[in-house]
């Protein structure tokens, strides 16, 4: 999965929602608001159809790396 470091700013109620959702489903922050960021984009029309196939292809690999690794973590309890 390519990943580039960046920094973003949350309120605290956001931030603390945030933690609280990665924590549960056994995910790293920047994991989990990885996949939200990509959620609400296709969400709101900038998913597939307006993306390009390579950025797409990525989206969908870099989804079931998430999937996999969040299976792994459930697994090892």
């Amino acid at each position: 999965m390519a990943t580039r470091k960046v920094t973003v700013s949350l309120d605290a109620t956001a931030l603390m929602l945030a933690e609280r959702a990665a924590s549960r489903e056994g995910l790293s922050m920047s994991a989990w608001i990885s996949r939200a960021a990509r959620r609400e984009a296709v969400r709101t029309g900038v998913g597939p159809g307006s993306t390009a196939d390579s950025e797409l292809a990525e989206a969908r690999a870099d989804e079931v790396e998430a999937g996999e690794a969040e299976r792994q973590l459930r697994a090892a309890g």
